[in-house]
């Protein structure tokens, strides 16, 4: 192939002049503009172009130029079989022409795909050698860029930071807003590598809006990507969610598609077209020698021709091969789009998600207050039309700390936050307990409650009684609010059992209001109770079943549906368990309420919110307990060093040190005194950290008072109690 690039342009060296016609500049200099633009598809067009007009005008330099421009596009596609296909073809017209700018592009194209693989000091030094042979100043600005791409690779990033700001000021005629687009972007990344996430998120703002201004379609979806996993990484969920959309939609594109099908086929066009004119020139050629009668002609023309066939073969078969070729290229392409969107999707739910539970925690806190403060002024005595005012409100506390909780629930399901435990328990028990604990309201709807049992079920079980309590409780209650003077039914059956293997089926039907065949099939999604209607006549956040589908997928195991209006509904499920037949039957899930004199305590409150302090102290002065704050986890580990407590309410998010560092601290040099975790518990947080840490006890703000004194009266007295015993 070198042979016949000789044989066709050869001819070109002697009228090659200093530099190329001013014919073929203006073709040049759009086809970058497009190129940056990532309008691939006119570009290659406009360099097909620039490069006939070179042939026609027999400039070597001009043509040298065009088969550069076209390297560096492939570049862009990722297509580098095909740029060094061009960067040889110019290869062979340097060989005998002396043209300096010319080696100085192509020493510049070595150096990028000396980068690409990975070769970093040999491209540095490649480039080093461009930069000697031109001084043009639109070439040494994309040296530059360059550079800065590789030492960001070599993480020398002084070098890197240099060579970016100064392409961020630069004053270039033909890429100024391109170049000063990388320029950001590049600082965008070698911050966030640098861990500076501020400056990172800032420069990557910038790229984002050149990129919109001027069209930069590639620009715009690596800013995109760079801003989504900044945010995240900055708590900032929201800002987050919104790019990774931007790339989303990017990414889903139509017109990406089609857009990449024209420039596929317009880059195969080009490049065969070429081929295709080499063989017609040698053609030419041949034509040309059959006029002489010489016998060395006639042995070279017999020689072209012999040339001319197997070139033929060789397009012949290069554009079979490429049908084939194209396809992989573009399911390639395709394959790695979609694993784009996916990755964008991927961060977008955990954006979600956190930011969501990051909400919960956060409302959780002024709810204590609320909670708080409406249960100390019921204690003192408030006037009747005052009481009145006051029970609305914790009504509405307790109807928000449900939602939250619930909101936090589905959000632990869906990061994959909860597993099922493994633990032994009695069924009849568990769901006896649930039926217990809703017969007021039951009652206060007019609505009975029936459990038909199936006692061939074993009395011991393995499974998670906490969960299975936590999806009766969900379809019992649920069942229970659209039920007016009728009934709801527990169903439980044995389907089967070998060995210790058992299957049961469970079904909470009703003679409720029912449920639409419409609705039937959203009713599992969240914030979905039927209509708005029914969400303002019977109130609830509409993620009970939301929770209970979530849950029962923990036990790999489907909700099912069956539902008339006016008639009732049932909902029905089977879970596989383990039966354990050998066990005691005093099981006990219920803490036991006990009476405790508190009289005479003193205990330290560690908590930074300042009302919370107030609250938690005052509801410790109504028994009579005195108290010390701390504002912080160092204040706390220095009042527990100079104090004796009889215990510690320990808050676990607080600036500074963390509550967990603070009782590990503490139980350096004290491991007696009760350490109780007060915290509004978040997505992230673990019971089994804070145990590690070694707190005792652990209590969700906001929490019922009487659960709060129990909690104090147990790691106290029992504790004290235990230890004498021992």
């Amino acid at each position: 192939m070198v042979i016949l690039l000789a044989l066709g342009f050869g001819m070109f060296a002697v009228a090659q002049e200093t530099t190329p016609y001013k014919d073929v500049a203006p073709y040049l200099n759009e086809a970058r503009n497009l190129r940056n633009q990532n309008k691939i598809d006119l570009a290659l067009e406009t360099l097909d172009k620039a490069a006939a007009e070179a042939e026609k005008n027999e400039d070597v330099k001009a043509l040298i130029d065009s088969y550069h421009e076209l390297a560096i596009l492939y570049l862009k596609l990722d297509r580098e079989g095909d740029t060094q296909f061009y960067w040889d073809r110019a290869s062979v017209l340097l060989k005998d022409t002396a043209y300096p700018y010319g080696d100085a592009i192509h020493k510049y194209i070595e150096a990028i795909l000396l980068y690409r693989s990975d070769q970093n000091f040999q491209a540095l030094a490649m480039l080093e050698k461009a930069k000697q042979l031109n001084n043009d100043r639109n070439f040494f600005n994309n040296i530059l860029l360059a550079e800065a791409k590789v030492y960001l690779n070599l993480e020398k990033y002084e070098s890197a930071t240099k060579n970016l700001n100064s392409l961020i000021v630069n004053t270039d005629i033909y890429e100024k807003d391109f170049l000063t687009t990388q320029a950001y972007l590049g600082l965008a990344e070698l911050y966030l590598k640098k861990g500076d996430l501020s400056e990172s998120a800032k420069n990557g703002e910038y790229a984002l809006k050149m990129a919109n201004t001027n069209g930069f379609f590639m620009e715009l979806k690596k800013a995109n990507l760079l801003l989504t996993n900044i945010y995240e990484q900055l708590g900032r969920y929201e800002n987050a969610y919104t790019n990774s959309q931007n790339l989303l939609q990017i990414n889903d594109s139509i017109f990406n598609v089609e857009k990449l099908k024209v420039e596929v086929k317009t880059a195969d066009k080009i490049r065969d077209d070429i081929k295709t004119n080499q063989i017609v020139s040698l053609e030419t050629k041949v034509d040309e020698l059959t006029e002489s009668q010489n016998r060395s002609e006639l042995t070279a023309i017999l020689a072209s021709a012999f040339l001319i066939i197997i070139s033929l073969l060789a397009v012949s078969l290069f554009r079979n091969n490429q049908i084939k070729v194209k396809t992989n290229d573009l399911l390639y392409t395709k394959n790695k789009e979609l694993q784009l969107a996916r990755d964008g999707a991927v961060q977008a739910m955990e954006a979600k998600t956190n930011f969501l539970s990051t909400v919960s925690h956060e409302l959780r806190t002024p709810l204590y207050a609320v909670t708080g403060l409406t249960h100390l002024l019921l204690e003192e005595e408030p006037e009747e039309h005052q009481k009145e005012h006051l029970k609305a409100l914790k009504f509405s506390g307790d109807y928000l700390l449900n939602f939250i909780n619930d909101i936090l629930h589905i959000n632990k399901i869906d990061a994959n936050k909860l597993e099922p435990l493994n633990m032994d328990f009695n069924l009849k028990k568990i769901i006896n307990e649930v039926m217990e604990s809703l017969q007021q309201s039951a009652k206060a709807n007019n609505t009975k409650l029936i459990l038909e049992f199936d006692d061939s079920i074993p009395g011991h079980l393995m499974s998670d009684p906490l969960k299975l309590s936590q999806v009766f409780m969900n379809l019992v209650g649920n069942s229970i609010k659209f039920t007016k003077d009728g009934q709801v039914t527990v169903v439980t059956k044995l389907l089967h059992k070998y060995k210790e293997d058992v299957k049961i089926y469970f079904e909470v039907r009703d003679n409720g209001i029912g449920i639409s065949k419409e609705k039937q099939k959203s009713i599992f999604e969240g914030f979905e109770q039927g209509s708005i209607q029914i969400n303002r006549e019977y109130g609830g956040t509409g993620l009970g079943l939301t929770i209970v589908k979530s849950l029962l997928g923990l036990f790999d195991s489907e909700i099912h549906l069956e539902s008339e209006l006016d008639k009732g509904s049932a909902f029905s499920f089977e879970i596989d368990m383990k039966s354990i037949d050998d066990l005691s039957e005093d099981i006990t899930f219920e803490i036991t309420q006990r009476d405790y004199d508190f009289k005479g305590l003193h205990l330290m409150i560690v908590e930074d919110n300042k009302i919370n302090q107030v609250i938690t102290k005052k509801m410790l002065s109504k028994k009579e307990i005195t108290s010390d704050i701390a504002s912080n986890g160092e204040d706390a580990v220095i009042l527990a060093k100079e104090n004796v407590y009889d215990a510690i309410l320990m808050d676990i998010h607080m600036p500074g040190i963390s509550g967990e560092e603070a009782t590990v601290q503490i139980r350096k040099f004290d491991q007696r005194t009760p350490i109780i975790a007060l915290t509004a518990i978040s997505l992230d947080d673990s019971l089994e950290s804070f145990y590690a840490a070694g707190c005792d006890d652990v209590v969700t703000k906001p929490f019922k008072p009487e659960i709060f004194y129990q909690k104090i009266g147990e790691n106290i007295f029992d504790k004290k109690q235990k230890i004498s015993d021992a």
